[in-house]
């Protein structure tokens, strides 16, 4: 169980994991040196601390340093980004909450390949997220699935300092990608997610790349960027064919069925091996609480949260 308010670690605790040249990339871009990382941790969990309504969260350094990092160092943006992940939590537990491996559902969903870190990062040190829409069974699994699925690699994923600092390359293969999967999602609930992604979860997108977009598909992909703020709109890239995307993505750290050396197959295992180590982890996550308010439930007309009717039945898409 997480301890009530500043539990789970000190200052004393923290031994930094980053490499010399990590720290480098560190202090260049996020502001970050060992000065001001021990005195923004310190005012973070004094804040936590006082909080009217945060009533539990970890308080542990590389939880901290997620939003810290995230946020450039910037302390009243990274404490509004905690508020905002502890209250989606609470929103959405169908995506965001029992992130078991020992789910049969969540494991079936790895198990088929759908989402998978890879080995090795790219040239910039950013991990690589590889997701493959038609290994998702949209007439088995739901969109709430899909999203928990998600919730699963990235928690797995975010505590690893590396990562903080580098962030992530993401390539999404839409071969496969069928209506099923598209009338699997509401449009209030693409409005939601993508707002969750942007603004509460703790993780720095450096790249989206797609791949094998069916002409169907590019309508709803225009929607859905249409979403996304001005920078993260810009980190969009479209690509014609596999060819074209290892003309900016090293193919050999790719599966071997795109053109790398190491099966998709064996890239799961390992990340399944990761996954169980860290699931006390991820299902002590649901321990945190913040109290909301009724009116929070849809928070929406300010924070956009609410607000899109409908579902992606009805998008026009001839």
């Amino acid at each position: 169980m997480l301890k009530k308010k500043m539990g789970m670690g000190s200052d004393m605790d923290y031994q930094c994991s980053l490499s010399e040249e990590d720290q480098a990339v560190a202090k260049e871009e996020l502001r970050e040196d060992d000065a001001i990382r021990d005195q923004m941790l310190e005012q973070f969990r004094q804040w936590i601390h006082k909080h009217p309504t945060i009533k539990r969260c970890r308080t542990d350094a590389v939880f901290l340093l997620r939003f810290l990092r995230t946020k450039k160092f910037s302390l009243p943006m990274a404490q509004e980004m905690l508020e905002r992940y502890l209250t989606i939590r609470q929103l959405y537990p169908e995506w965001f909450q029992k992130l078991d491996i020992n789910d049969p559902d969540i494991e079936a969903i790895i198990d088929a390949g759908y989402l998978v870190p890879m080995y090795e990062r790219d040239d910039n040190g950013r991990k690589i997220i590889l997701s493959c829409v038609g290994r998702f069974d949209p007439y088995k699994f739901t969109s709430a699935h899909m999203a928990r699925a998600h919730s699963v690699v990235i928690e797995t994923l975010m505590d690893e300092e590396e990562n903080q600092v580098h962030g992530y390359t993401h390539i999404n293969d839409e071969s496969g990608l069928t209506m099923g999967h598209i009338s699997a999602w509401s449009l209030t609930d693409v409005r939601n997610v993508l707002k969750c992604i942007q603004s509460s979860t703790p993780i720095r997108h450096k790249g989206t790349h797609f791949i094998n977009i069916p002409s169907f598909g590019s309508k709803i992909l225009e929607f859905a960027v249409s979403l996304l703020t001005d920078k993260l709109r810009s980190r969009i890239y479209v690509h014609k064919s596999l060819e074209d995307l290892t003309d900016n993505i090293n193919p050999k750290i790719l599966p071997k069925e795109y053109g790398g050396v190491v099966p998709l197959a064996d890239m799961i295992a390992t990340f399944k091996m990761k996954l169980r180590a860290k699931r006390d982890d991820l299902m002590a996550l649901d321990d945190m609480y913040i109290e909301i308010s009724p009116k929070d439930s849809c928070s929406a007309s300010n924070d956009g949260l609410c607000g899109i009717s409908g579902s992606f039945r009805k998008l026009e898409v001839d």
